[in-house]
């Protein structure tokens, strides 16, 4: 994100326009008649807190930067990473003259400034070297200034920001002073970057930017390109980065919108992943991933930005993202509005600026005053605790999202989120594979409109409010060790087969397979793999080991790991898919059908699902094409040779959220393999 005074020059004019009159919760409306339940699973282990998940981001056009009044207010909320000197000005930022040619510095925001004011706050740097009119020499000046000479030991360190936005695909809002706006260009530079930095310190990792799958130009190859963006980044230079840096501002036409979308993380990482894991190198697994800019499309200061904070920083720390960095600490007053029934400025930042819009009409509240999500990421900072293990968990309701962790002294922390603004809900919470003790959780409550957060209720969500439970065990049990290093092999369209390390004091081992927040056991046995059977093809699952001792005493769960089943490796048809030509948000396919079988297919069927709820058929040719609800039918009445008949179909697609192909087809009933 840059900024003019400051604004970001990436969103289009409709974003930053997009305001939403939403109707404020009834005063004392009465909690729905049934209650949500609310399905807590210590079975079925997510990722570990990391030290620096909760993040934000600083600016070197930020007068308050440094601090001692901003630096207490970050440390107060938890703050453990900051990223400097600020999105695109990043481009454009000199750190040795501390200069941004074309761009406003305001007075001491210089470097040295800013690390003693993350100290201050207790939070490490995320520093971005100017990629768009820098060097890898100056880069590797500031490793040697930052960590020899000074001893800052600032370990993490990205090229560039948002650098596809220098014009290679339409939009530039990036400045790129190299001849060569290619992603080849970058990842060759992003190499020369690496090697000089971690010449001067071997020890810091450094980061690529990477496009967020389903947001723009994810899937789009410009011209004079053979690939996408993150595949040509991640096929030259991913043998030589540590993590991959995305950015993610959903936006949204209206709050529901908005706070809704947070339903596409999941998937979102995982494709991300998923491209790592195919274009990255054999040292594919080691490359982290990191959010550095995430914001709302609606209701930035008010409640919808405190829900779409903390469900969304949440989902991304489950799915292994080793930090979350909200766009900003200050960002300055927008177009006001009223959302939720309280005023909302339009601002980007976590706290006020305390600036007025330009003709004076409406004026922010005093500088740094905190915004509803400050609060939000307060409230996170006593859910999340480094070293504490997230664990699934979920609702029966779509309004309701839960969340939860689990301590390494046993405690467990929900946190519940009621998205209706309008309406409290009753909530009755479950337990898998944890007993809670029959004190009385510590409730906090934090609501629309309110100032921080509260006391609260175990049993009643208020309307638009999150709320957080944290619970004592039962008993204390001395259990064995998690098992750990989970690995898929031999993965069929039917089986696969789970290996893992051996941990003492273990009788036996316990594999689950995670279905939303409910755990279906696939066995158990006393080795350190197991092969599951049954499975259905282009499949995907997510498993779990637990270890069990001879006393009965279960172990905490495994991290998850997450394999995705083939297609048969032969039979009578084979099918091709693929994405012809890609738009960000649509593509043409095309599918091509062969008859491998001994005998003719007078006419035929082919049926396949859509792995997400968010993609569709929008029209096709050459067939006919039906979609149900997931499912996709196409039908023709033509005939099939045997040994060898083909037969090709397009259709154009549509996706509003990541755009995962499907992998598993059947054609009259008979599952095909890939070609």
């Amino acid at each position: 994100m840059q900024s003019a005074i400051p604004r970001r020059a990436a969103l289009g004019a409709a974003l930053l326009a997009a305001t939403a009159l939403v109707a404020p919760p009834a005063q004392g409306a009465f909690a729905a008649t049934t209650a949500v339940n609310v399905s807590v699973n210590a079975r079925a282990g997510l990722a570990t807190v990391p030290a620096t998940a909760l993040g934000v981001n600083d600016a070197i056009w930020d007068t308050t930067l440094g601090t001692d009044a901003v630096a207490d207010l970050l440390g107060s909320a938890g703050v453990k990473m900051i990223r400097y000197p600020g999105g695109s000005y990043a481009d454009i930022y000199h750190w040795e003259t501390h200069t941004a040619p074309g761009g406003y510095v305001a007075p001491n925001t210089d470097f040295d400034t800013f690390m003693a004011s993350a100290r201050r706050t207790g939070a490490q740097p995320m520093i971005i070297a100017n990629y768009g009119t820098g060097s890898a020499e100056e880069a590797a000046g500031w490793v040697r200034y930052a960590n020899v000479t000074k001893g800052y030991q600032a370990k993490y360190w990205t090229i560039g920001n948002e650098n596809y936005g220098n014009g290679r695909y339409g939009s530039a809002w990036e400045a790129d002073d190299h001849t060569d706006l290619s992603p080849t260009q970058y990842a060759n530079e992003v190499v020369a970057y690496a090697d000089a930095m971690k010449a001067v310190d071997p020890t810091i990792k450094v980061g690529a930017v990477l496009t967020t799958p389903a947001n723009w130009p994810d899937g789009i190859v410009a011209a004079g390109d053979s690939a996408t963006w993150n595949q040509t980044v991640l096929s030259i230079a991913g043998p030589h980065i540590d993590f991959a840096d995305v950015h993610w501002y959903p936006g949204g036409g209206s709050a529901a919108e908005a706070i809704g979308k947070t339903q596409y993380l999941d998937d979102t990482i995982y494709a991300l992943r998923q491209q790592i894991n195919k274009y990255g190198g054999a040292g594919a697994a080691k490359i982290g991933i990191s959010l550095t800019e995430l914001n709302v499309g609606v209701g930035q200061n008010t409640q919808p930005g405190a829900i779409f904070l903390a469900d969304a920083y949440a989902s991304l720390i489950a799915n292994g993202v080793f930090t979350v960095q909200w766009w900003n600490v200050h960002n300055g007053i927008g177009t006001p509005s009223t959302v939720a029934g309280q005023p909302d400025y339009n601002d980007f930042g976590l706290l006020s600026s305390g600036t007025c819009t330009a003709d004076n009409s409406v004026c922010e509240p005093p500088l740094n005053t905190p915004f509803a999500p400050y609060h939000a990421l307060k409230l996170l900072s006593s859910f999340l605790h480094p070293g504490d293990q997230m664990i699934r968990a979920g609702t029966d309701n779509a309004l309701v999202t839960a969340h939860a962790s689990r301590r390494p002294n046993g405690d467990l922390a929900v946190l519940m989120i009621n998205k209706d603004p309008d309406a409290a809900h009753d909530v009755a919470v479950s337990y898998a594979g944890y007993t809670p003790s029959a004190a009385a959780p510590t409730v906090l409550t934090y609501g629309n409109g309110d100032t921080a957060a509260h006391a609260g209720s175990a049993t009643t969500l208020p309307a638009y409010s999150l709320t957080l439970l944290t619970l004592k065990p039962a008993a204390a049990i001395t259990a064995p060790q998690a098992p750990a290093q989970l690995t898929a092999s031999a993965i069929t369209d039917r089986t696969a087969t789970i290996s893992w390390t051996g941990v003492a004091k273990a009788g036996k081992y316990e594999i689950y397979r995670a279905n939303g927040a409910v755990s279906e056991q696939l066995g158990e046995t006393g080795a350190t793999s197991f092969t599951v059977r049954n499975l259905q093809p282009g499949t995907r699952y997510t498993v779990n080991v637990l270890a069990r001792d001879n006393a009965g005493n279960q172990s905490w769960s495994s991290a998850p790991l997450t394999f995705t089943t083939g297609a048969p490796a032969t039979s009578t048809c084979t099918v091709k898919f693929a994405d012809v030509n890609d738009w960000g948000n649509g593509y043409v396919g095309q599918v091509d059908i062969t008859n491998t079988g001994a005998v003719p297919l007078n006419g035929w069927t082919l049926n396949y699902t859509w792995p997400t709820g968010w993609q569709t058929v929008s029209s096709g040719w050459s067939a006919t094409w039906t979609q149900t609800g997931t499912d996709v039918r196409v039908t023709s009445d033509a005939t099939l040779a045997a040994n060898g008949g083909t037969a090709s179909a397009g259709f154009v697609g549509s996706y509003s959220g990541p755009n995962i192909l499907p992998t598993a087809f059947t054609l009259n009933g008979t599952v095909c393999s890939i070609a």
